[in-house]
């Protein structure tokens, strides 16, 4: 059994992991890992890589031949367990066809999987990838505007994923997305992930600080996490794709950033980075960069999906109308002040045209021919009758005239010169009424600017309240940074001060395993042949060396009684360095207590005269460990 997992456990450090590593087949008790060949340092120890609150080692399974990155705790995170679980449950009931690409690694929590000491401890089991980091892949592919353009549709693809199933990474930053050969994502670092599963419970993390809006905090935990990382990767992926220079002069070499970094988010007037990118010629970067700098300074919950709100290309049909000089006419007929004005298709249907004949004229109907005909017979008529018949035939003489006038107004009534010109003035007409009044659309405008100085005025009322709760999650935050950065460097400085400490055991150590050495090496130099204590003869020596194999001071350590009950005495066996014990022909009590003896002046001398320093040599592998040490505990007290 383990150690209890109370809330403030004590995990073993990193360089215990990698110690208890070396016996891979005792310590795991997971059938994959045990016996797994883990990846080593110059020095023949485990590699590991070391973060905040986990020690990640590279192990090859013995059994599948499969290569796995294994996390092991090194500090105790609150709802570890409750989080590794539901997260690993989550993602196992991924679909990976249902997928945009293979990005899910194979996650694994096991409780009570590693052996330190006495004690079991949990470990998590990752899929090893073979990939480079996203600002790896830009510093070699940035030049090549195509596949970068096709990164950031699959990263777009990727956000689309997470957000269908209710999961947020919770730190999306260009260590955390690995692109692998064929141009696909690889999410990795788990830690920091929401499923639904944790809702109500906090973020144990903040992100990368050049990824996230300076209004996450602590609290903030939810399917939201990863909007505003997203977009500014994203803007990131296609300002590149469209300029590929623009990697050379906002990306600083092994930066932890992409274009952008947090200074950027925070001040964005004063940010050299995202005024670049929103004046940029590509309208496209401009709007993407305009995007990301109003979303700094809205909430979290409030941010779009980036796979619901990614901006399209302008085109000509949303492009604003030229403007039209004055007195101009627009197209269809109307003066220019109209243009803009009316609706964007009319609601009448343009009257059919007429068709003209090759002369000019339109064709002319029945009617038309009958007019033509009594106009001619009406005006003779009106010429004769006068000369006969002038006083009598007055009125008569009227008739044809009347009913050739009658003809042709019936006729001029019904020509489809009448029809269409009455169906383009129904269409002006319409067309007119849509045109706003001039003095109601005043009014409106009017209103609109008084509602907008009402709400101004509300906003302005509430901007000190605002400002105040906003000044004081500010004082707290930094209060709780400060006293975390308390806590931590007065661990570093207990450290340091045990660093003295250390140094002096591990130097005493030395000199002591320095010592036996000189003592083994001297004992084995005397040996018995050369000047054999009193009593044992050349016999005794041979008999010693061929059937026993003790031949110097350093083949035994001393003598035990025996009783003899063949012959009811006391006799007498060597004792060996391994324990075991030498019955040797003709060494009774006295011989044997006399070799001891003889032993114990040999182990005098070489006593008296054991070096008693290290030599500078011997010191500086001591020397160098405690110094590279405080090296690192300085580096983390900066």
């Amino acid at each position: 059994m383990g150690s209890p997992t109370g809330p403030q456990r004590q995990f073993p450090s990193g360089a215990a992991y990698a110690e208890a590593l070396q016996h891979s087949q005792l310590c795991f008790r997971h059938p994959e890992l045990q016996g797994a060949r883990a990846e080593l340092t110059r020095l023949g120890l485990p590699r590991a890589v070391s973060g905040a609150f986990a020690s990640v080692f590279s192990l090859t399974s013995a059994a599948s031949g499969q290569r796995y990155a294994v996390k092991c705790f090194t500090r105790h995170v609150p709802d570890q367990e409750q989080r590794y679980e539901a997260i690993s449950s989550r993602l196992a009931l991924l679909d990976p066809a249902g997928l945009s690409q293979p990005w899910k690694l194979g996650f694994e929590y096991l409780p009570d999987a590693v052996r330190v000491g006495k004690d079991l401890y949990p470990v998590l089991k990752m899929d090893w990838i073979e990939a480079v980091t996203l600002s790896a892949w830009l510093d070699t592919h940035h030049a090549d505007r195509p596949a970068v353009g096709r990164l950031a549709d699959r990263f777009e693809a990727l956000t689309r994923d997470l957000s269908a199933h209710g999961i947020a990474h919770g730190d999306l930053q260009h260590g955390n997305l690995l692109v692998a050969s064929d141009g696909t994502f690889r999410l990795v670092d788990y830690d920091g992930m929401y499923v639904p599963a944790l809702a109500g419970l906090g973020g144990t993390e903040r992100g990368h600080r050049n990824y996230q809006s300076p209004l996450r905090g602590n609290d903030d935990y939810g399917a939201e996490l990863d909007r505003f990382s997203a977009w500014v990767i994203f803007l990131s992926l296609k300002a590149i794709a469209a300029d590929p220079a623009l990697w050379s002069r906002l990306h600083e070499p092994s930066g932890e950033f992409l274009l952008l970094t947090e200074e950027d988010f925070k001040s964005p007037a004063g940010s050299t980075g995202l005024r670049a990118l929103l004046a940029h010629a590509d309208r496209a970067v401009s709007d993407l960069a305009e995007q990301v700098r109003s979303l700094a300074f809205q909430p979290l919950e409030l941010l779009p999906p980036l796979d619901l709100a990614v901006p399209g290309p302008r085109t000509s049909a949303t492009a604003a109308p030229m403007p039209q000089p004055a007195g101009a006419t627009a197209p269809g007929g109307l003066p220019g002040w109209m243009s803009g004005h009316l609706a964007e298709h009319p609601a009448t249907t343009p009257a059919t045209p007429v068709t003209a004949s090759p002369d000019g004229f339109h064709t002319r109907t029945a009617l038309d021919v009958v007019v033509a005909v009594l106009w001619p017979l009406a005006f003779i008529a009106a010429l004769l009758l006068p000369l006969t018949r002038i006083a009598a035939a007055l009125p008569g003489s009227l008739i044809p005239l009347a009913l050739a006038a009658t003809a042709t107004a019936f006729a001029r009534s019904r020509r489809t010169e009448r029809v269409r010109s009455r169906a383009t003035l129904d269409a002006l007409t319409h067309q007119l009424a849509q045109v706003e009044d001039p003095a109601k659309a005043t009014a409106k405008l009017h209103k609109e600017r008084k509602n907008f100085e009402v709400a101004e005025k509300h906003r302005q009322a509430a901007h000190p309240r605002t400002q105040d709760e906003l000044t004081a999650q500010y004082h707290a935050a930094l209060k709780d940074a400060e006293q975390r950065r308390t806590r931590k460097l007065r661990d570093i400085a207990k450290k340091i001060d045990g660093l003295s400490e250390e140094r002096r055991r591990a130097l005493a150590k030395a000199l002591a395993d320095k010592q036996s050495a000189y003592v083994r090496h001297q004992l084995g130099r005397r040996s018995i042949a050369q000047s054999p204590p009193h009593g044992i003869g050349p016999k005794l020596v041979a008999r010693l060396a061929d059937d026993h194999g003790i031949r110097t001071a350093a083949d035994f350590t001393g003598y035990r009684t025996v009783q003899n009950s063949s012959y009811n005495s006391t006799g007498a066996v060597l004792v060996l360095p391994g324990g075991r014990r030498a019955d040797v022909r003709g060494i009774g009590e006295a011989k044997a207590a006399a070799l001891v003896a003889w032993r114990q002046e040999v182990l005098a001398s070489a006593v008296a005269r054991q070096p008693t320093t290290l030599s500078t040599a011997e010191q500086q592998p001591v020397e160098q460990n405690i110094t590279h040490r405080r090296a690192q505990l300085l580096t983390l007290w900066v």
